[in-house]
Order: structure tokens, then sequence, then C-alpha cells
């Protein structure tokens, strides 16, 4: 609902305080299929060039991010807490019983439980991973840390391209705006013998492409792509806590101190209360 809201808020306020102060539409209106052919159709081609087409999918399926916010809610938090804690007591007590899940998590009766985690293959492969990597019985904890640690970059660095392509389009545009402005200059002098008031709306029809280029860059676009850097970074965050809980593990720390390692690693503002997680796992006990 944020991002919906400060779109109308853009639209309302700039159009609004236009029509407010006297200014008139008709110029706008007449001039904006042209110069968005010209501006959108350049920044669309300057895009299309600069990335591959499964990227330029994945920037367009991201946007919807934007309207929807972080894929990972506070109460996905607490059950990935609740499936890794059922995980590393599972791994100390029955380490062949623990191959069965790991080995093929989407029969597996524990990772059942928590559909939403299930349904993501990096959340998945990156708990298997790791508790497959300690039966391999690693000498260094660091080395497992250090290869989570790569991963998790490279993941990001993926996540991030929606934004990074997003920035660059949003730094062409106010370009892009001066371009078909001068185009409407040119238009202009060619009528150079007409009456001030002709000259006058072709000269308004030009200014048109300054305005369109600025207002797309700062006024939509350019916030696009923070909105979703900054929900790459907070979704980051679940991958991150998985690393916390499973080097803790494999440093040997008490299975409840690792999940409250975890849990301590999660954002302020998705971390489940100590009580909250401790009663979210007696439930899962009882059920059990």
């Amino acid at each position: 609902m944020g991002g919906i809201a400060g779109v109308v808020c853009i639209f309302v306020m700039v159009f609004g305080g236009y029509l407010l102060a006297g200014g008139k539409m008709g110029i706008i209106l007449k001039s904006l299929p042209f110069e968005m052919i010209m501006i959108g159709g350049a920044a669309v081609g300057a895009f299309l060039i600069s990335n591959s087409m499964s990227e330029v999918k994945h920037t367009l399926k991201d946007i919807g991010k934007v309207f929807k916010g972080p894929k990972w809610k506070p109460d996905d938090y607490r059950d990935l807490l609740c499936l890794l804690y059922e995980l590393v007591r599972l791994g100390r007590q029955d380490a062949v019983g623990l191959e069965e899940h790991i080995e093929k998590p989407e029969e597996s009766a524990v990772f059942s439980e928590y559909p939403k985690i299930l349904s993501d293959k990096e959340a998945i492969a990156m708990i298997c991973d790791t508790l497959r990597a300690m039966s391999m019985n690693y000498d260094d904890p660091h080395q497992v840390e250090e290869v989570l640690e790569t991963r998790m970059e490279e993941n990001l660095h993926h996540t991030m391209h929606s934004s990074h392509a997003l920035q660059g389009m949003a730094d062409a545009l106010p370009a892009l705006g001066i371009v078909a402005a001068v185009l409407g200059v040119i238009k202009t002098m060619g009528s150079i013998d007409q009456p001030p008031e002709v000259l006058g709306k072709l000269i308004g029809g030009a200014l048109v492409g300054t305005f369109l280029g600025v207002f797309l860059a700062y006024g939509l676009v350019g916030p696009f792509a923070a909105r979703l850097k900054a929900i790459g970074e907070q979704d980051a965050n679940f991958y991150s806590l998985i690393q916390e809980v499973l080097v803790a593990n494999l440093h040997n720390h008490a299975t409840n101190i690792c999940i409250e390692v975890g849990r301590q690693r999660t954002p302020t503002h998705m971390r489940p209360s100590f009580s909250e997680l401790e009663e979210a796992l007696k439930a899962r006990k009882a059920a059990a």
C-alpha cells in the first residue's frame, strides 16, 4: 500500500500544484504522447541493450516488490528458527535420520511443516548443503563459513541487479529529456516565422520533454530502484540468519544457543521475542 500511496501522492502534488498555480494541462497532454515515445522508447531501448533477456525478465518481475514489500515477514523468521532448531537437534540425535530430510527436503515431514520456506530453493539449498557438509567432517568450521559468505555475496549481487538496472535508467532519463527538448527546439526553429502565440505553444511542448525526463527519473524510476535495493538487503537477512545458526552449530554450541544466535541476528523489526520463540518451539515439540 505504501508504494501505491507514494505514486498517487507524487502525481497529485506535482500536477495538483501546477493546476493550482494556474497552469494548463492542454500543452502537456498534447505533447505527452510524442515526448513519451522519444524519452520512454529511448530509455527502454537502452535498458534492453545493457541487460540480457533473463535480466530484463528478472527486473520486470521485481518491480512488483515495490508494492508488495519484502518477501520474508516476522512469522517467517520465527518459522525459520523453529525449522533450524528441529534440524540441528535431529542432527545431533540421529545423524543418519537427518540425511533422509536433507537429501529429499520436498518429501521431508520436517520441511513440509514450513511450506513458504520449502518453496524457496535458495534457502533450502543453503540449509541442506551446509548440513551435508557437516557430515563430511570439516576440520575447520571457518571453511564452511567462508563458503556461505561467498554464496550470499553472489546471491545479493544477483538480487541487486534489478535495482542497479533501474538506477541506470533513472540516471539516463534527464539526459534523454534534454534530447527530446532539443528536438522540440529544432521543430520550433522551423516555425520561427509564426506569431508569438504559436511559438509559445511549440516552446512549451519542447519543455515538456525536459520535465518528463526529470519527473520520471526522480519521481518514479529512481525511487523504485532505491526501494528494490532496500528490499533486497532486507530479504538477505533471512539467509544470513541461516548462516549464523548453522555456523554456530559447526562450532558445537548448544542447540538453544545456536537458535539464540540466530534470533539475535534477526533484524529488530522482524525479530521474535524470546518468549514468543519459546512458545513456538514448545508447540512444535508438542505437535511432534
